[in-house]
């Protein structure tokens, strides 16, 4: 239950992030985000629980009907071969859609980075989702919002007052929050992009359990690493 909705944030203009994947369960129920990667790809997170669930693109809300949506029954899960539940590592997995994306105003691909360059600590990121916007309440949201989150030094997110290496933050990982606490992903919001600079950077990944927003637990990302990127490219063949 460590699966990373957006604390402090705000909603998003209608369809201005029309590279967002909403996954839902068998029972129209929220899994996680995701990026639209290709035309029939879809880049989020390992550790989500996607069997016999669907991917909607073109979504602002997730249960209005709403003529922009697409819907697409998914027709392979390909989880990084390295990943691992435990230490938290390589949680990034990819979706194939059973057909194509019909791109358009509300549905667009995001690129993905050109190279792997680590964000700088300080740096200003952003993140969206549907998930949780409060910690005590079961309820997630029902239109999509993004929050600024910053990044911080491994090695503060490694010490005693974060993550006390439990697991330990690597440098396949990008630690994300703020200082003061109060913005931050949270469960639902896992396998949604983080944004630096306009260029996607990691994937929502976890943080501590009923933990969101607060200043020991920043949310974690997985990096888009160049090794992840090839791996990306290899999968979807080219």
């Amino acid at each position: 239950g460590l699966c990373v909705d957006i604390i402090g944030g705000a909603v998003v203009k209608p369809h201005s992030r029309p590279y967002m994947a909403l996954i839902q369960g068998p029972q129209r129920n929220l899994i996680c985000g995701g990026a639209l990667i290709k035309e029939d790809w879809v880049l989020t997170a390992a550790h989500c629980k996607v069997e016999g669930g669907r991917v909607i693109l073109g979504a602002h809300s997730q249960t209005a009907k709403e003529k922009k949506k697409q819907s697409f029954d998914i027709a392979k899960e390909i989880r990084y071969p390295c990943y691992n539940s435990g230490s938290k590592e390589h949680d990034i997995m990819l979706l194939q859609l059973q057909k194509r994306a019909k791109l358009n105003k509300a549905v667009k691909i995001i690129d993905l980075p050109t190279s792997d360059d680590d964000p700088t600590p300080g740096t200003t990121c952003t993140v969206a989702g549907w998930g949780k916007t409060q910690n005590n309440r079961r309820k997630v949201s029902d239109t999509l919002r993004e929050v600024n989150v910053t990044v911080i030094k491994r090695q503060v997110c490694n010490d005693n007052e974060h993550y006390r290496k439990n697991p330990v933050i690597t440098d396949n990982m990008i630690c994300a929050g703020d200082k003061k606490g109060g913005k931050d992903s949270c469960q639902g919001d896992s396998g949604g992009p983080l944004r630096c600079n306009n260029v996607m950077r990691g994937i929502t990944a976890f943080g501590k359990a009923n933990k969101c927003g607060a200043v020991d637990g920043p949310g974690v990302y997985t990096r888009l690493t160049k090794q992840y990127v090839q791996w990306i490219r290899e999968i979807m063949g080219g």
